[in-house]
């Protein structure tokens, strides 16, 4: 969980557990010397091409939800949601708004193009929802069907059905009902328990009878979509009677749901009128009741996962240029931690609200931003905060040389360093990249500020300049100045999405304790609650320091310890145990099962010097009631424990040696050692700048 710095909180003051000399040397020469990959929760590297045959769901067992395929928006957008194409607006039967985009045969050209396409997605969403097995049966009982139409039998069995099997998952059900019907109108779902059983619809075959199939599949995809504001029109009919029959079927069949109205367009070629029918959704079917309301918001609900590649950039910036090019807002993305700015990274993503295709569309032109996306696929859900196993550094470090005044030979330094982090491991401290770079004002700062409800005052400090002459600081010394939001963003350069945004919200709403309240709404929830938790994790490195001081290594009576030696992250209260005197005469724990609290509402404190320090602090800082709430922002902070260790896992490394007459200055015994390459894997959580601090016996 890494953001790049240049300055910020200085280290120099926190603690080393192991007493090896170290190095000195340079990282981040350059974006390629750091390399972050992130680790999913299942072990996979996400730059890794993700195998899609996990993500099936088998007849009998589902998957987790979070890597299902969900809802019918997700199919419908492969036609419908394709902006400025030609082929979206000339879609025969459909319209959005208040106009009506009518359907005929000069259109028929468009139609085909866009079903075709449509198919294809549906298919591949089924291949992916059921196995190979059902897959095929599920196509021949569809192929049965058609050809019983086809052939004028016109006498279904009303037993005749298929099952699918059963979906031990609410929502992936949801996910293959909506599937169904979409490559399949004539059929119908439905389901009983957990199983998903196949009919024929017989409404469909009905209206077969009065209108072209044609027409028929159309209208029952639109049924099925239920897009608000969304018509449906029919081919022009002269035929009133026949127009009349039409109306009469809709409305007894489907009339709960759909009005129906005939309209006339002026037939240019013939010089008469045509008159076609329109079916809107009615508002109540749409607008009413909680089910309704419920089924909107699960069709909405499209999720979309990829895996970003950025190059020096940070992350945030990245979100605000996916998001232009998506035409959706930085909260619609969802991810597991940040990345590093001077770096290459690879980190998974969820966007709601877009599809894989849409997706894949702007592929090439971010490559211009220096990012990249693969790995696209539908998921059920969002990813929220520290949900992924860990990190995986690859890290050149250059400009190797001694520490002051150590005559030892250097690669012996670098291997007794290595060696001895690797099995006493590090103090586990929040890296400096958790503060931010400014050097003025710190992340930790704004979010003290907010837990105080001091709205005003945490936008002042998040606009606050720091002492260079550039576009950007000479916006924000501008506002803080004059508070002039809209004078502001004239002078905001357009590449810094999140100060751009909070001064649209200011401009809109006002330089009051409400209107700061709603322009950090213009930040989503990940962000707002990312300066909270960056001033726990400053108190949080203060704690470690004070207890390894008072205590050093050693398991003292009123520790806190984790129970369960499977928790990296986020260990909860029930598996804290509190060191009584017992323990510590016996020395039954060891420093690394040692656990300090993450400042939150739910967290036990320590019961000893620790414990005191705590409360005093939060004294110093005007937090002695606070309850780590702040509802103005929707903002919750539980709060959780951290190990006072660490350890790197997976080591490698391998010294990179120069010609002798290279000989680096500040090296011993003709020691031409120039740089260092070392990979490692790190929980979540843990920094590498860190565990590198550690290592070299000093700031990085």
């Amino acid at each position: 969980m890494e953001e790049d710095t240049d300055g910020g909180m200085r280290f120099s003051s926190l603690c080393f557990i192991s007493d090896h000399v170290g190095f000195q040397g340079t990282i981040k020469t350059f974006p390629r010397d750091f390399v972050v990959t992130e680790i999913d929760e299942r072990g996979r590297l996400v730059s890794k091409a993700i195998d899609e045959s996990v993500y099936e769901i088998s007849k009998t067992q589902s998957e987790p939800s979070h890597l299902v395929k969900k809802p019918k928006l997700n199919i419908q957008d492969v036609s419908l949601d394709h902006e400025g194409e030609e082929e979206a607006t000339n879609l025969t039967g459909y319209s959005y708004g208040e106009e009506s985009h009518q359907s005929g045969l000069h259109k028929e050209d468009s139609v085909n193009g866009v079903t075709s396409k449509c198919e294809k997605e549906n298919v591949d969403l089924l291949s992916s929802l059921l196995d190979g097995k059902t897959h095929t049966l599920l196509e021949q009982f569809a192929c049965d069907i058609k050809g019983m139409w086809n052939s004028k039998t016109e006498l279904i069995e009303p037993s005749l059905e298929l099952s699918l099997g059963r979906i031990l998952d609410k929502s992936q059900r949801a996910v293959l009902h909506s599937a169904v019907r979409q490559k399949f109108p004539f059929l119908i779902t439905i389901g009983k328990s957990s199983e998903v059983i196949v009919k024929p619809n017989p409404e469909y075959k009905e209206l077969c009878h009065l209108v072209s199939e044609e027409e028929a599949l159309g209208f029952f995809k639109y049924l099925d979509a239920k897009k608000e504001n969304s018509k449906f029109t029919f081919k022009p009919d002269k035929n009133k009677d026949h127009r009349k029959a039409v109306h009469h079927f809709l409305n007894k069949k489907f009339g709960n749901l759909v009005e129906t109205k005939s309209f006339s367009e002026l037939n240019h070629s013939a010089g008469n009128a045509n008159t076609a029918i329109t079916v809107r959704f009615r508002e109540k079917a749409r607008s009413h009741g909680k089910r309704a309301r419920l089924e909107c918001e699960r069709r909405e609900a499209v999720y979309t996962a990829f895996t970003l590649q950025k190059e020096n950039l940070e992350m945030f910036e990245a979100i605000g240029v996916l998001a232009i090019k998506l035409g959706v807002i930085p909260s619609d993305f969802s991810y597991a931690g940040l990345k590093d700015k001077k770096a290459i990274t690879y980190q998974s993503m969820v966007v709601r609200k877009v599809t894989p295709q849409r997706l894949k569309n702007i592929e090439e032109e971010i490559k211009k931003k220096r990012m990249n996306v693969f790995n696209i696929r539908s998921v059920g859900d969002s990813l929220r905060l520290g949900q992924l196993k860990g990190n995986h550094f690859e890290i050149v470090i250059r400009n190797l040389k001694n520490q002051t005044n150590d005559s030892a030979s250097l690669s012996e330094r670098i291997l007794e360093a290595i060696e001895n982090v690797k099995s006493k491991g590090f103090v586990n401290y929040y890296g400096p990249q958790r503060f931010g770079k400014g050097r003025k004002i710190q992340t930790d700062q704004i979010g003290l500020a907010l837990l105080k409800n001091e709205m005003v005052k945490a936008i002042k400090l998040f606009l606050t300049p720091e002492d260079v002459d550039d576009p950007v600081n000479k916006a924000k010394e501008y506002f803080l100045q004059t508070e002039d939001a809209k004078g502001t963003l004239s002078l905001m350069p357009e590449f810094r999405v999140r100060e751009r945004a909070l001064l649209e919200s200011l401009h809109r709403f006002g330089m009051t304790e409400e209107g700061c309240i709603q322009a950090w709404f213009s930040f989503p929830h990940s962000m707002r609650i990312f300066y909270v938790h960056a001033y726990s994790s400053k108190i949080w490195n203060e704690a470690a320091s004070y207890r390894l001081a008072a205590y050093g290594s050693r398991v003292v009576e009123g520790d806190l310890i984790c129970l369960d030696e499977d928790v990296d992250e986020h260990v909860s209260s029930s598996k804290v145990h509190l060191v009584t005197k017992q323990e510590e005469s016996a020395r039954t724990y060891a420093i690394h099962q040692v656990v300090l609290p993450v400042l939150g509402y739910n967290i036990q404190y320590p019961d000893n010097k620790l414990g005191q320090w705590y409360q005093g602090v939060l004294s110093r800082d005007g937090l002695q009631a606070c309850r780590f709430r702040v509802p103005a922002l929707k903002l919750n902070v539980p709060g959780c424990y951290r190990h006072i260790l660490k350890y790197p896992h997976n080591v490698s490394y391998q010294l990179v040696h120069s010609d002798i007459n290279d000989k680096v200055e500040g090296s011993h015994d003709n020691d031409a050692t120039s740089s260092l390459s070392i990979s490692f894997d790190l929980d979540a959580s843990c920094y590498a700048t860190v565990c590198l601090r550690e290592m070299m016996k000093g700031d990085v």
